[in-house]
């Protein structure tokens, strides 16, 4: 298998699942009476999780997380603004609307990203095409939410 068709597949089962875990987090935190909770459950088993796989690979790569500049540990509170604020909307607002505008912001935010080579990633500039083929996929979402 080549490897562009690797990544694509492991990227699309990640995608399958985002809902998922929105749905079963939004759903202990229902039971849980609250999310933030639930969230600290899901970053706990997270850690175990990776920890488990870490010991697998070797620990080496952690030494180097010292030199690393600071801004690169900002992802760590994306991660849990994304699942604090998914667990708390998802019951409210449904698990496909909160996936649709969490969708929609990947799009734009990765072409932004990619157009300018943000945060050392490879540059590809936003062509009148990409930004059609980008605006389809946001209409082809927002679809799926009419009925």
């Amino acid at each position: 298998m080549p490897p562009t068709m690797f990544y694509a597949l492991t990227m699309l089962l990640a995608g399958f699942g985002v809902p998922i875990l929105a749905a079963l987090n939004a759903a202990l935190g229902q039971r849980l009476g609250s999310p933030v909770a639930a969230a600290m459950i899901l970053f706990c088993v997270a850690l175990l999780g990776t920890g488990i796989v870490l010991m697998f690979a070797g620990p080496g790569p952690l030494k180097h997380a010292v030199g690393a500049p600071k801004h690169l540990f900002l992802a760590g509170l994306l991660v849990a603004f994304y699942v604090l604020t998914i667990t708390w909307a998802a019951p409210k607002f449904g698990v496909g609307n909160a996936v649709f505008f969490v969708l929609l912001g990947q799009l734009i935010s990765a072409a932004a990203i990619d157009h300018l080579g943000l945060f050392g990633a490879q540059i590809s500039p936003l062509s009148l095409t990409r930004a059609a083929g980008i605006g389809i996929m946001a209409v082809g979402v927002f679809v799926t939410q009419l009925a």
